[in-house]
């Protein structure tokens, strides 16, 4: 067995990027290689085919190291509902919460189950991936660590430092990022590798000559910007920096997805922003929702405090007119109960009995028991496959069937995840919107599907690596830990 940590200078540098295109590397080579994250804290999960639930970017590494994804390559995933708790999901499955104040002394056990998790991905396979969280220099959490210096101190894994150089000063965090750690941490950094460098990458030599004269540390490569690769991110700061398809001599279809404050889920949108002629904005901006052809609430950790913040900003007012005007709105899990007449919440934040917009025939009833699955429903003699994360218990009373929700006039509601990453679905119901709004759009049936796009990105993404990084000094850096 051997293993090997990916982290960075911090977050959004490029870890799990680089994690997934050294799955794919490696499994090019025949490696028996999986992907491990400690601990994620992201609102945005994926469901096993187990009924596991972990974060998005270990799902799409397991897919590119060509494994079943499972709850042991994200042991931990902490889930903000609010700006001082997390839910807990150990090993897949809900597990309390954990309060801000916690955060460094109350995760002994988490630890422990992480550190389980990786000693048994470890027995099981050739080669263990880890992503790193954040940054390694954050010595304020270093005592309760067990993502970054502490899961390679346990397990003496090679670390290698991922700096990104479009947010500038790459070097002086390279620097700080070593400087900062004690001398037992130090002495597990092998190297690092920078991302996203646009240009000649000759002219940053002398930099990295020094800073290898500095910190021992060697130069592992340097990877260009790649516009056409995406990563699912672990929190909402990314879902509006989706690579699209742009083609100006196609009429556009504009679609608003609004950015709740608690926003869950919010890779559920990314195959529209994939869809040729599709335009996506995310916004809080209500005019920017009252003009889009299709409007969008997404899923959210905590549905009934963003129903407030949503009138709060006058978007309530917006999604009530465009249900009277017959304009598309769309609502998946959390955004789905938002529609409803009512929501009766003793669980994610606990107000109780609150009114809806009422757009929907439907009553919420909130359950201390999640569901989480892998399920499929019908769309007109469609199967759409998608998944299920909730507290939520829809009773419906009226409307038409929509998947496993409910339809009424030109507002639909759905908990399936993953729902939109269906080709056929997906265009049917762009079809429909665009039918309905007097838009010039139509699919281009010659595109790739989603799952095709995503597969050419990690292709992509690994031939990059393997072309401008030292990927044989990577994967014979990972064998150190075996020794």
């Amino acid at each position: 067995m051997s293993g090997l940590l990916m982290t960075g200078t911090s977050s959004d540098a490029g870890k799990s990027a680089l994690v997934t295109g050294l799955c794919r590397v490696a499994a090019r080579r025949g490696i028996d290689v999986v992907p491990f994250k400690s601990q994620n804290m992201s609102n945005n999960s994926m469901v096993c085919p187990d009924g596991a639930e972990i974060g998005r970017a270990q799902y799409l590494q397991a897919t590119a190291a060509g494994v079943v994804p499972e709850a042991r390559m994200n042991p931990v995933l902490l889930k903000p509902g609010t700006d001082r708790r997390s839910f807990i999901v150990l090993m897949g499955s809900p597990a309390g919460e954990l309060d801000a104040g916690e955060y460094a002394t109350g995760r002994r056990r988490l630890a422990e189950a992480a550190f389980d998790a990786y000693a048994d991905l470890a027995a099981r396979h050739e080669l263990v991936l880890c992503e790193g969280a954040g940054s390694p220099a954050e010595i304020n959490l270093r005592s309760g660590d067990y993502v970054n210096m502490g899961l390679a101190r346990r397990f003496t894994l090679p670390t290698v430092i991922i700096g990104d150089i479009d947010r500038g000063g790459v070097l002086a965090c390279l620097y700080g990022t070593w400087a900062l750690l004690e001398e037992a941490d130090r002495a597990l950094l092998r190297g690092y590798v920078i991302n996203k460098f646009r240009g000649d990458a000759s002219i940053l030599d002398p930099g990295l000559d020094e800073i290898d004269r500095r910190t021992g540390m060697r130069d592992y490569g340097v990877l260009p910007w790649l516009p056409d690769v995406w990563i699912d991110g672990e929190d909402s700061l990314r879902v509006d920096r989706w690579a699209r398809d742009e083609d100006p001599g196609r009429s556009a279809l504009h679609v608003a997805v609004v950015r709740l404050p608690r926003i869950s889920n919010a890779t559920d949108v990314e195959a529209l922003a994939a869809e040729p002629g599709v335009d996506v904005q995310v916004t809080d901006d209500p005019r920017v929702a009252e003009r889009a052809d299709l409007l969008v609430l997404p899923g959210s950790r905590a549905a009934v405090d963003d129903l407030a913040w949503l009138a709060g900003r006058g978007l309530g007012e917006v999604v009530v007119r465009r249900h009277a005007q017959g304009r598309p709105v769309l609502g998946i899990c959390g955004g789905y109960e938002m529609l409803a007449e009512q929501l009766d919440d003793g669980v994610e934040s606990r107000s109780g009995l609150v009114p809806g917009l009422g757009l929907l025939p439907v009553r919420v009833l909130f359950d201390d028991d999640k569901t989480v699955r892998v399920a499929t429903h019908d769309h007109r003699g469609t199967a759409v496959t998608g998944y299920e994360i909730h507290h939520g218990r829809c009773r419906i009373d009226g409307g038409e069937p929509f998947l496993d929700g409910v339809r009424s006039a030109n507002t639909w509601g759905t908990m399936l995840h993953g729902c939109l990453e269906n080709d056929d679905f997906r265009r049917a119901l762009l079809s429909e919107v665009a039918a309905l709004t007097g838009s010039g759009w139509s699919p281009d049936e010659r595109a790739d599907g989603y799952a095709q796009r995503r597969e050419r990105m990690i292709e992509t993404l690994a031939d990059a690596m393997t072309e401008h990084l030292d990927v044989d000094a990577l994967l014979a850096l990972a064998k150190e830990s075996a020794r």
